[in-house]
């Protein structure tokens, strides 16, 4: 998978990603960052800034549920937080929900998030980029 679009780049592409043994060590990588940040959460359920870590870990690992619930999370914390609405919209994308995708993405906009060239090209939202729900959203708010 390229680098997932929500939160924000955990790390850079390699060079050697198409390699196998690279693969392997990226998954063991991201299976030993989980496990790290998981018992910093144990500690600390409401750190902010590791709950974001995390929903990127699972959401590189394919772990969108899981996701999900840490999406959540954040927005219960930060109710008036752009990103973290957009990163919900994302996650509801990724699980195919569009109707919540949609509705979650229109509040992260109207709380500010304003990266709209960033979010046509966001392969988290592949699963509503051609709604026309999508564009109009866009457009509604592009030109603002």
């Amino acid at each position: 998978m390229a680098q997932s679009g929500k939160h924000f780049n955990h790390k850079p592409e390699s060079s050697t990603a198409g390699h196998p043994s690279a693969r392997m060590h990226d998954q063991q990588q991201l299976d030993f960052e989980l496990d790290f940040f998981e018992g910093v959460l144990n500690r600390c359920p409401d750190y902010v800034d590791v709950l974001r870590i995390m929903g990127n870990l699972l959401t590189l690992k394919g772990r969108f549920a899981d996701g999900l619930q840490i999406d959540k999370r954040l927005v219960q914390l930060r109710p008036n937080d752009a990103l973290a609405h957009y990163n919900l919209a994302c996650s509801f994308a990724l699980l195919k929900r569009p109707e919540q995708s949609l509705k979650t993405l229109r509040r992260a906009i109207e709380l500010g998030y304003r990266d709209f060239r960033y979010m046509k090209e966001d392969r988290d939202l592949d699963s509503i980029r051609h709604d026309p729900r999508f564009r109009q959203l866009i457009r509604e708010f592009e030109n603002r």
